[in-house]
């Protein structure tokens, strides 16, 4: 069933309004522009991402899963500053106005929105290529944001979770092998690990999230503070699935980004940090140091220097998927 813009927005509006609700919400949905009470001691911190058909993802894509990740993505980016999310708001471009996309599409938005206490709020929908962009408001307590540029000499490097699924999957399928469930599940619907970081401000000097690439990403923390990175491949946590497939190129594959984790630099004790940890049911590997000097140096078990050239995700440089 094809819909009217003003019946498509109706549509999306029933379906996730209730859904998560929300008294610092002042106008939602249905005005010109939506207004939200940031709480007193707190600041406002805002995250947008887009993905493009055949650029973030395969044509074909089911909804449900175009629509998880396009909140996970956000939500990655939030918790590695540090913030709680609250608000988001969503812009739709779509090649038809299809009630039965747009059901699957609420579906898939509906479970890590109500897990996370994300309402949505407004947005926009027109017609086009498809595309969806979402914008992710949170709060963090005044000043105690979490940022690339606090990294220190002497700090440990950490990653959550493992790496390289995605990856792995994403060049699986363009080898047309068959991708095992796990790995089709870190391509297209990431968890990124919200609930820890919400306890970066207490213990991160400076973090990231793993979203083009370790090394680029890493990279981005080391230029920002004026510092160095040495990680030692070895190191990096890596999934039972994703040793199954015993990938040649398991290291770069490693480093390929889209993992949506969280890599962060920390002076506390391996102790402080593993405790923390698992006290929000997340996984931790300590991966490096930070180092003096400038960039990222990939050790190999034998201490020699991985290449690391042709490593993270640039949107003006890369063949579409």
């Amino acid at each position: 069933m094809s819909l009217s813009e003003f019946d498509l927005i109706a549509r999306l509006r029933e379906g996730v309004v209730s859904a998560v609700h929300d008294s610092a919400i002042i106008e939602g949905i249905g005005d010109d522009a939506a207004v939200v009470r940031v709480r007193e001691g707190h600041d406002l911190v805002v995250a947008v991402d887009t993905l493009v058909e055949g650029r973030h993802f395969f044509a074909g894509t089911d909804p449900a899963s175009i629509a998880h990740k396009a909140l996970a993505v956000n939500l990655s980016d939030l918790a590695a500053m540090g913030a709680v999310p609250r608000w988001a708001t969503l812009s739709l471009t779509l090649p038809n106005a299809d009630a039965g996309w747009l059901d699957d599409f609420i579906a898939g938005w509906l479970p890590l929105a109500q897990q996370h206490g994300v309402a949505l709020i407004g947005g926009d929908t027109t017609a086009g290529p498809l595309s969806v962009s979402v914008q992710l408001m949170g709060e963090v307590l005044v000043g105690k944001q979490v940022s690339r540029h606090g990294a220190n000499v002497g700090d440990s490097i950490w990653v959550t979770g493992t790496l390289g699924d995605a990856a792995l999957a994403l060049h699986l399928l363009n080898a047309d092998k068959a991708v095992p469930t796990a790995l089709a599940e870190a391509l297209h619907r990431p968890r990124p690990p919200v609930g820890f970081g919400r306890q970066l401000p207490t213990l991160a000097s400076a973090a990231i999230d793993v979203s083009d690439g370790l090394a680029a990403d890493l990279g981005h923390i080391c230029h920002a503070s004026g510092v160095g990175a040495s990680i030692y491949m070895e190191s990096l946590p890596r999934s039972a699935d994703f040793n199954h497939q015993v990938p040649d190129d398991w290291a770069r594959l490693a480093l390929g980004g889209d993992d949506y984790q969280l890599c962060f630099c920390t002076g506390l004790d391996d102790t402080a940090v593993l405790q923390l940890a698992e006290s929000t049911d997340v996984s931790v590997t300590r991966i490096g140091d930070v180092v003096d000097g400038s960039g990222v140096q990939c050790i190999l078990s034998d201490g020699s220097i991985a290449s690391i050239e042709d490593t993270g995700f640039d949107h003006f440089n890369r063949k579409q998927s």
